[in-house]
């Protein structure tokens, strides 16, 4: 009785393709991927001390020059996995190293939508370890990034065949003769010189010698060198299987791979060639005539990756078939084109669009974060000894210093025009980390987004209660009305955002939860995109204005223009998106 087969232990997944082909991906696991995140971390570390060098050369130039950097090295760690991932091919430089690549679980291309969900989930999947233990126990091996974009970490070593060309220019004639070698032995022959390349020089040429011994009764007449026969006899016989010949070279079902890939593979090299400018540059690259043709040698090699798993053809060329196919069916099959002007799209039209059509959602977010901030108001009006726990120190002192700093006419915060820049960016990526925390944390069933509005809600209203306390709170109010209007509705829309995800997990509807979350994701992420617009003209207006000797005149005008702006954002966004979807007329 034959032996049974080793158990395995890796996961795969399987995809359909339109051409009815199979795509076997084998899924990541959590050593790779930890391994990949190393690299990737020491790559920030690197790009990170970078720019805070350039602080000390360049700072001094220009505060804006400043604040740039500054805002740069809070938003790092984000734009280099989301920009890496989004724009090249689903690889960060530490997954390209592991050999490993994200993909959708479709088995498209990632775009960079894709990757900005997924990465924004990264700050929760990194509590408790959580996207570790998921990544172990997950079928699919999927941190809450991956569920919620709906991606999956595959393995993608590409297998490298250098393989020699003819040296006598006769390769493509038919005058070979049939094959010298059995197809076992030319398989062996080939995936050797395939291989060789990547082999230290003694372990090639130890191989070379156990081959060329093993043919040596056959072959009396051959060079000294044991790998430049192999070489030549590799050539020799792959004209000789190209030619007509090659179908005298033996029978059954391995044979018939042999021939069949004797023959394609040139033919793979091309689309090889093709598949590479596609993948770097979009189909964009390709001319009108190369479009047709790289969509018929992607089903040519779709069905000659079927025909080698029917004939039983050597793992290396199903391997090397399998990357053709996924590249071609990444390729055509697409889900977005990345432009400026889809970028341009997604901010002023998609963006507001989603908020509005999700308004009730944000209306219950509003409601969350004003009923706990209106309790909060009232409990210190009450009780104002429950100040020192309630409100941060910090907080206390400055209420305190309000006392003297108003009765002098000075503002909350006033800064010099140089330190102005930096204050803005450094507001810019503190907000948007904590509407970014509001979002992700919604995918616990929405309870996170909750608590985090209602905490901060109550915190707002405790401090305006603490001030109104002391007799300042219109020496707070001035300060934050100018930026509050956006500010505030932006951390609305992203605990809305969170809500959606929750939503998806505990009332699915008609779809798995699985489906419902990523849908749910895709509906989210235009509204995260909206609340972080928000915040940069509000952390700008913090910075520039609420923190400068500005007028209370100039403040009201600000708060009012901010107000305006917010309603045109929306219903601009709203229109446009409805003519969009409204079928034109023909």
């Amino acid at each position: 009785m034959a032996d049974a087969p080793a158990p395995t232990y890796r996961q795969h997944l399987e995809l359909d393709t339109p051409e009815h082909v199979v795509l076997d991906y084998e899924l990541a696991g959590v050593g790779s991927r930890a391994l990949a995140a190393i690299v990737d971390m020491l790559l920030v570390g690197v790009l990170s001390t970078a720019v805070m060098l350039s602080l000390v050369f360049w700072g001094s130039f220009s505060a804006w020059v400043t604040a740039l950097q500054v805002l740069l090295l809070y938003s790092l760690v984000w734009l280099y996995f989301a920009l890496f991932e989004g724009l090249r091919r689903g690889q960060t430089p530490g997954k390209r190293m592991v050999g490993i690549r994200t993909i959708r679980e479709s088995g498209h291309g990632l775009t960079f939508a894709d990757a900005a969900t997924r990465h924004l989930l990264t700050p929760v999947d990194l509590l408790g370890m959580i996207g570790i233990i998921l990544i172990a126990v997950h079928p699919r091996a999927k941190r809450l990034g991956d569920l919620v974009a709906g991606t999956v970490v595959v393995r993608d070593v590409p297998i490298e065949v250098a393989l020699p060309t003819a040296t006598d220019g006769t390769e493509g004639e038919d005058d070979h003769g049939p094959p010298e070698l059995p197809d076992e032995e030319f398989a062996l022959v080939r995936e050797f010189i395939g291989r060789a390349p990547s082999l230290p020089r003694p372990v090639r040429n130890r191989f070379a010698t156990q081959f060329a011994n093993r043919l040596s009764a056959r072959f009396p007449v051959r060079p000294a060198d044991d790998f430049q026969f192999l070489q030549e006899l590799f050539v020799r016989e792959r004209a000789r299987r190209r030619g007509k010949f090659g179908a005298r070279g033996g029978g059954g079902r391995h044979s018939v791979a042999e021939r069949l890939v004797a023959r394609k593979s040139a033919r793979w090299d091309v689309f090889d060639g093709l598949a590479g400018r596609v993948a770097r540059g979009g189909l964009d690259v390709l001319s009108a005539d190369e479009l047709p043709d790289f969509a018929a040698r992607y089903r040519e090699v779709a069905a000659d990756l079927a025909r080698v798993r029917t004939y039983g053809a050597d793992p290396t060329t199903s391997v090397r078939l399998e990357r053709l196919v996924a590249a071609g069916h990444n390729a055509l099959y697409r889900a977005e084109r990345r432009s400026w002007r889809r970028l341009w799209q997604f901010v002023v039209v998609d963006a507001p669009a989603a908020v509005v059509t999700s308004w009730r959602t944000v209306a219950l977010a509003a409601a969350l974060f004003i009923l706990p901030a209106i309790g909060g108001y009232a409990l210190l009006r009450e009780q104002p000894g429950l100040a020192p726990s309630l409100i941060p120190d910090v907080m206390l002192e400055r209420a305190e210093a309000g006392r003297v700093r108003g009765a002098e006419g000075s503002g909350y915060v006033e800064l010099s025009a140089d330190r102005r820049p930096v204050m803005a960016t450094s507001i810019i990526a503190n907000n948007v980390r904590v509407a970014v925390a509001c979002f992700a944390s919604g995918v616990a069933l929405g309870v996170g987004s909750l608590l985090l509005l209602a905490m901060n809600g109550l915190q707002l209203g405790a401090v305006s209660g603490h001030f109104a306390n002391l007799g300042v709170l219109g020496y707070l109010w001035t300060f934050v009305m100018g930026h509050g209007v956006l500010e505030l509705f932006a951390i609305w829309v992203a605990g809305a955002a969170g809500f959606l995800l929750g939503r998806a997990v505990i009332v699915p509807g008609d779809y798995s939860r699985r489906d419902a979350l990523v849908l749910a994701a895709r509906r989210a992420l235009p509204m995260v995109g909206a609340a972080v617009v928000l915040l940069l003209i509000a952390g700008l207006i913090e910075g520039l204005i609420s923190a400068s000797t500005a007028t209370l005149t100039t403040r009201l005008l600000v708060t009012g223009g901010s107000a305006v702006f917010l309603v045109a954002y929306l219903l601009f966004g709203a229109m446009a998106g409805r003519r969009a979807r409204r079928p034109h007329a023909t």
